[in-house]
């Protein structure tokens, strides 16, 4: 009996703060490895563009029309592309 709500709470924090945490880092690991270049982004501080350029791990990106800047894959954030955002019936039609 002694043992059993300790096990409970490690189980607890297990399911509700480390599995989640975790799954969002495969997301945005596997998100960061398809970044292409035409995609519309938002990096992590706040600034958007449009990928112009990947090369290994540096991201360039246009913010503006003769504005470049780099950035590391890490600094991505999301994607902001229509098609990103399209209900799944329209991804199946588009691809």
């Amino acid at each position: 009996m002694n043992l059993v709500l300790p096990l409970l709470i490690v189980a607890t924090f297990y399911f509700f703060i480390i599995l989640p945490q975790k799954k969002a880092r495969t997301q945005q690991e596997s998100f960061s490895e398809s970044l292409a270049k035409g995609m519309q982004i938002v990096t992590t501080s706040g600034m958007y563009g449009q990928i112009n350029k990947v090369e290994g791990d540096i991201v360039h990106v246009q913010v503006d029309s003769k504005t470049f800047l780099k950035f590391t894959r890490s600094a991505i954030s999301r994607e902001l592309t229509e098609q990103a955002y399209a209900p799944k019936d329209e991804k199946a039609k588009t691809a």
